[in-house]
């Protein structure tokens, strides 16, 4: 049996027993975690597709490790500009093992107690609009426009609310709001948020240049 699941904002053909490099999960290694988003299961001739999803079908893995990815440059010019910009870039991973696939009559994973927390304070604030000026959270780094629109909405509208929060409850947040965003590290959000409100930009911006994949190096 046979399984094409979304992880992370990626679709993967996966099998059991078989490791799967993903990137990085907000998960603790040797912790077991589900994926409910299954396109399609393969089971010999009998092959059962989504629309978009199965529902009631699940991917059970373990997650083995963390790491980092190969070095990636990237190389930018520009002609008759003198503009030349060389970075170098690796990916935060996770690397997973695929305990089992389900193919009907699974439960859907619940959230962390602390992800329920901000869950049900974004509810109760979501038909309200916020009446203060909202801060740029895209002043943080690794929060573009899109991670920084589904904040507002959980009703994280502020530095000082994010640096109040758990990596672990924001990165369910952005999981929740779109699967392309399930991949970032959110580990030093919190701290890159408290610096904010309080107005320590200097410090923020060496805390950003230490930075290597959303981890402090």
């Amino acid at each position: 049996m046979y399984a094409i699941v979304e992880i992370a904002g990626h679709q993967f053909k996966v099998e059991k027993d078989q490791r799967v490099f993903v990137n990085r999960l907000a998960t603790e290694e040797g912790s077991t975690v589900d994926f409910d988003n299954v396109l399609l299961i393969g089971d010999g001739s009998n092959i059962t597709v989504g629309a978009p999803a199965i529902d009631g079908a699940q991917v059970g893995a373990k997650v083995l490790r963390h790491l980092k990815g190969d070095k990636v440059i990237v190389f930018k010019k520009k002609r008759r500009k003198g503009y030349r910009v060389k970075n170098g870039h690796r990916q935060s991973l996770t690397e997973i093992v695929i305990e089992g696939i389900t193919a009907s009559g699974a439960k859907k994973a619940t959230p962390k107690k602390e992800a329920k927390k901000v869950e049900t304070k974004a509810k109760k604030a979501a038909p309200k609009k916020a009446t203060g000026k909202a801060d740029d959270l895209k002043k943080i780094e690794g929060a573009g426009p899109k991670a920084a629109e589904a904040l507002v909405n959980a009703g994280l509208d502020t530095f000082a609310k994010v640096a109040e929060a758990k990596p672990e409850a924001l990165s369910t947040i952005l999981s929740e709001a779109s699967s392309r965003l399930a991949h970032i590290v959110t580990d030093t959000w919190p701290k890159q948020a408290k610096l904010a409100a309080e107005g320590k930009w200097d410090e923020l911006k060496e805390l950003q240049d230490r930075l290597d994949g959303g981890i402090e190096k």
